[in-house]
């Protein structure tokens, strides 16, 4: 692991995760047949294929599999880690608190006694933190002052000699204050050294610690400090049962060679892991730290590289500038910027992770204070929109995300109680009057502005909707509430059959019609490549609906020294044939676009039995070795027609 940073209102329900209520999602968004079946947590997954089409179209709509498996052990091969009831509270969260705050919080102190005094004497109270995560909507907290650059600080009343403790426990009371009021609470834990002299004096006590443990430890070292801090990790266990996990901000071979993630597992099953910038399969989630360089610069997932249905997370500042830690200063913090982060990692069912940074007091400089207060009157009237519903255009179905026409951009959600519902969030509004963005087959029955219930003008045609009358444009976000009839105008997945030219084993080409985001092809670098799709029949083609994998960033990227590029199609051909045999010149060449959710290929095929994507680039360039020549497809649908109308 690698990282620098040491129109009805709802009131969200937990039932809104249950098994039958994500089945319904799959099923009325027309999602693929069987993408995933949630119980609680996600931990049934379906891949039955629909019924296949007789000699001609049907109304193409999907559906999903009957008896699909109540237990994740009645299916092989799960993921590890992919699918547990204990995530079921983070995978309904929208947001977290991250609290960097130690005992180098400025002013620096460089004894734990002192610093106590300070924070006490400050007047700290952990129910400040909570009322002010209330206000971002978020369910957790993640308290580190067990960081490398804060002085190691433990913030409890520990019986392991080695580093700064308190004696009053103030992990103790955060953990009690966000459980009266249903948050979380999930303690950061390094496994780094090597700022243990940092400012010109030792904060790790090896003498002492050793004398503990009967033996010579040198915490100045990775083993003698994962040693120190494997049971630190121990004590909290042992100590805590409330405390929701542990947000891992690097590995240390200690706790690899002594098992410390099995432990966690053995001792507190309940217990959420969080990796920091590496997806490894024993954590629940994968957090993706501090990205920059999207355009627009409030697009974080553009950068993110771990897809659904994985729990993914974006942790980032909400200053404009500074530490992660209260460094003394009171740095802008820019209202576009995060609220559309805010939004668009919801798009794609991101928790946003924020860290402001609390003085040694407890309390926000005044201007995060500010954003604060200002999210708690910006969200009420837009949280339907938020919470209880999955990012859509793609493993759940929904419209369209991304770049729309006119320079509109903006991400949709879809409500998981009422999949009928889905939410356009508009996040840059377009240069016309119009708001026009792919439908992805959905008929629209009707739109209409959330915040003030106005009905809007709305037209349906060529695989479009275009909306007009809206007057009321937010600067951050507007959101249109959209109600839709049936997915409608593709053959189901279960008619069509696929094959690749070439690919990874295990990740053939017949994964991408199999109706399942869990299973995918991968052209094992293989450049030219093809795909084949046969339609087992003369029929119509107006356009392929393609989901690559969201495993890389949409664009050129470092993170922490770690190249980075788009793995996705860039020039492209499409052939047809009737017997699979005599294929001729390409009906379409092109470039597709770099970006993420669902694409499409608008194609004006009379009728034709095969269709051949043949993918002569990729984005990635060769100077990154980790992307370059890498493709990835989850599913590609083959459309018909596309739903018209007006309202």
């Amino acid at each position: 692991m690698t990282s620098n940073m040491d129109g009805e209102a709802r009131t969200p329900s937990a039932d809104g995760l249950a098994r039958a209520s994500r089945r319904t999602v799959l099923k009325a968004t027309g999602a693929l047949a069987g993408a995933v079946a949630l119980s609680g947590a996600l931990p049934g997954v379906a891949t039955a294929r629909a019924a296949a089409v007789p000699g001609a179209p049907d109304s193409g709509t999907a559906t999903t599999p009957k008896g699909a498996p109540a237990d994740p052990s009645d299916l092989p091969d799960l993921p590890e880690e992919l699918f547990d009831p204990r995530q079921k509270w983070l995978r309904a969260a929208t947001a977290g608190l991250f609290l960097h705050w130690g005992m180098r919080t400025v002013p620096e102190h460089q004894d734990g006694a002192s610093w106590e005094a300070a924070v006490t004497d400050g007047g700290w109270s952990a129910d400040y933190w909570v009322a002010e995560a209330r206000k971002l909507h978020a369910s957790y907290l993640v308290l580190t002052t067990f960081h490398s650059r804060l002085g190691y600080a433990r913030a409890w009343p520990s019986r392991i000699p080695g580093s700064a403790r308190t004696q009053r426990d103030f992990l103790g009371e955060t953990i009690a204050a966000a459980k009266a009021e249903g948050l979380h609470v999930i303690l950061y834990m390094t496994d780094d050294p090597q700022w243990h002299d940092q400012g010109g004096f030792e904060q790790l006590d090896s003498a002492a610690y050793s004398a503990y443990k009967g033996k010579e430890v040198d915490l100045t070292t990775r083993m003698g400090f994962g040693e120190f801090s494997f049971d630190n990790f121990v004590e909290v266990m042992d100590g805590y049962p409330d405390l929701a996990g542990f947000w891992i901000d690097n590995d240390n071979e200690y706790w690899e060679q002594n098992g410390l993630y099995e432990l966690i597992r053995n001792k507190r099953p309940e217990m959420l892991l969080s990796n920091n910038n590496e997806d490894t399969s024993i954590m629940d989630t994968v957090s993706n730290e501090q990205k920059v360089g999207m355009t627009p610069p409030y697009d974080y997932p553009a950068a993110v590289w771990t897809p659904m249905p994985r729990i993914v997370e974006a942790d980032y500042k909400l200053p404009s500038k500074g530490s992660w830690w209260f460094d003394g200063s009171d740095s802008d913090v820019d209202l576009g910027l995060n609220v559309g982060r805010y939004i668009t990692n919801a798009g794609s069912s991101i928790k946003s992770l924020m860290a402001e940074t609390a003085q040694v007091n407890g309390r926000f400089p005044d201007k995060q204070e500010a954003f604060n207060d200002f999210m708690a009157g910006y969200l009420p009237p837009i949280w339907e929109s938020i919470s209880g519903t999955l990012g859509g255009g793609y493993m759940y179905g929904g419209l369209q995300p991304g770049a729309w026409r006119d320079g509109a951009y903006g991400v949709i959600t879809i409500s998981e109680s009422d999949p009928f519902r889905q939410y356009i969030h508009v996040t840059t509004r377009p240069s016309t009057d119009a708001l026009m963005l792919r439908d992805n087959g959905y008929r629209i029955r009707r739109v209409s502005e959330l915040r003030t219930g106005k009905r809007l003008s709305f037209t349906q045609r060529d695989g479009w909707v275009s909306i007009t009358g809206i007057t009321d444009w937010d600067p951050y976000d507007t959101v249109l509430t959209v109600l839709t009839g049936d997915r409608e105008g593709f053959y189901p997945q279960g008619s069509i059959s696929s094959t690749a030219s070439a690919g990874a084993a295990g990740h053939g080409g017949e994964n991408v019609t199999d109706g399942s985001f869990l299973t995918w092809w991968d052209n094992d670098t293989n450049l030219p490549v093809s795909l084949t799709l046969d339609l087992h029949g003369r029929r119509p083609v107006t356009f392929l609906a393609v989901n690559q994998r969201e495993n890389s960033p949409t664009y050129n990227r470092e993170t922490f020294g770690r190249k980075e590029d788009s793995a996705r199609i860039k020039d492209y051909q499409v052939h047809i044939s009737d017997d699979g045999a005599d294929w001729g010149a390409p009906v379409l060449t092109g470039v597709l676009e770099s970006a993420r959710g669902v694409r499409f290929i608008d194609l004006d095929v009379p009728d034709t039995r095969f269709v051949r994507l043949t993918v002569d680039t990729t984005w990635a360039a060769e100077t990154v070795p980790n992307f370059y020549r890498k493709l990835a497809i989850d599913e590609i649908r083959v459309g018909f027609r596309s739903p018209a109308g007006q309202g």
